[in-house]
């Protein structure tokens, strides 16, 4: 999936509040999180068409992550990567 761009399906909250679902995404590897290894204390927040998994929040912690670029060219359609990185600025201000 190296400079590949992927359908992201999100749950519209936190990072992903108020970006279409799903949208473009530019990813850049090939490595993932298998879904039967997560702990109970994470939760998938967004995932490709593929099942894999795109986002993890902390269910207790304020730790969010997602597995793609959201700095790319491939997500910067309609503005969606910088939305996202601003949703991260914002939560941590």
């Amino acid at each position: 999936y190296h400079g590949k761009p992927s359908s992201i399906q999100h749950e519209g909250v936190s990072l992903f509040r108020d970006l279409p679902n799903p949208f473009r995404a530019g990813r850049y590897h090939s490595l993932y999180v298998d879904r039967a290894s997560l702990p109970d204390c994470l939760e998938v927040t967004a995932e490709t068409d593929e099942g894999i998994i795109m986002g993890l929040k902390h269910r207790e912690l304020p730790v969010l992550s997602v597995q793609f670029h959201p700095e790319s060219i491939l997500t910067l359609s309609e503005q969606n990567g910088l939305r996202l990185i601003h949703q991260a600025i914002e939560m941590l201000t």
